[in-house]
């Protein structure tokens, strides 16, 4: 069975830099497309980042361009979401979130993916 386990998460100020991890399990972690997703109360999940399971193609929302870092360890079965120059505006809910390759075709539409965490909250204070 599909188990996502996000981890990272905490409090920092504004400018300041963190780094999710999500540690995966039960499926072939090379077929599924992987992405992060936040979460804000009364607003839709937003998505983030996600990778092509080829661990090629990076997709970022426009918000987090040229700050946020997703990477993946094919090893360890892990994907990392690295936050830089983080402000309020990132404080969120943050989920991973893993679909079969074939099956995404908008890689931050959150209809697309199958499974997911519990998410790790971020807080960004100024």
């Amino acid at each position: 069975q599909v188990q996502l386990q996000e981890s990272g998460g905490g409090s920092v100020q504004a400018g300041g830099s963190l780094t999710l991890a999500c540690a995966t399990s039960g499926y072939t972690f090379s077929s599924y497309w992987m992405a992060w997703f936040r979460h804000t109360p009364g607003n839709p999940q937003e998505g983030v980042a996600a990778i092509h399971p080829g661990g090629g193609a990076v997709y970022y929302a426009n918000s987090v361009k040229g700050r946020f870092t997703m990477s993946q360890d094919n090893a360890k079965r892990t994907v990392y979401l690295q936050m830089n120059s983080l402000n309020p505006e990132d404080t969120a809910l943050y989920y991973c979130a893993a679909a079969p390759i074939g099956s995404v075709g908008r890689a931050l539409s959150r209809y697309q993916y199958n499974y997911w965490g519990r998410g790790t909250q971020v807080t960004v204070s100024s």
